[in-house]
């Protein structure tokens, strides 16, 4: 069952600069998730907010990139959904290891909403649309600022924080 054991993440995000990277491509689906994506934005207190389109799930890897230098959380958004040719795969795989890599390359963390759904209609179910099941958007905001909340708690951390059996912070996250 998609969703399951599903985290409650709530972070703080007053002061984090955001951008949305969102794909073309089933614009229906995507401004579900740009819709979510927002909401989670705002509700846990960002006022910094960009939201930036690109044509395809292909390309979310390098608008990513360049805006890492300046943002302290992205989002990327985009929908690939399953056709009779490899090109699904390619770009599955091309969008997620290239995500992956400015996330780790640049220290920043990346929302991961890209949907890959082998057809349209498992796309709408996660949209976050009246009707949706889930809201996938809305998931992969929570995420990324939850994300950029624990990358400044390490930034500000001390080797002395650390559990030295486990390490683990004393405090936790």
């Amino acid at each position: 069952m998609a969703g399951h054991g599903s985290p409650q993440l709530v972070a703080d995000g007053t002061g984090l600069h955001v951008a949305i990277v969102a794909s073309t491509w089933h614009e229906q689906v995507m401004a579900g998730l740009i819709d979510g994506a927002t909401r989670a934005v705002r509700e846990a207190g960002c006022e910094d907010l960009a939201v930036v389109r690109v044509p395809g799930s292909f390309e979310l890897p390098v608008a990513c990139a360049r805006l890492a230098r300046t943002y302290d959380a992205l989002v990327a958004l985009g929908v690939v959904i399953r056709g009779g040719t490899p090109h699904f795969e390619y770009v599955c795989s091309g969008a997620t290891n290239g995500l992956t890599q400015v996330a780790v390359n640049a220290g920043v963390p990346i929302g991961f909403g890209l949907l890959t759904c082998d057809d349209e209609a498992q796309a709408l179910d996660r949209a976050g649309l009246a009707g949706s099941r889930e809201d996938k958007g809305y998931e992969a905001a929570q995420a990324a600022i939850a994300m950029a909340a624990t990358l400044a708690k390490l930034d500000r951390a001390r080797v002395s924080d650390f559990h030295d059996d486990d390490a683990t912070f004393r405090d936790g996250l």
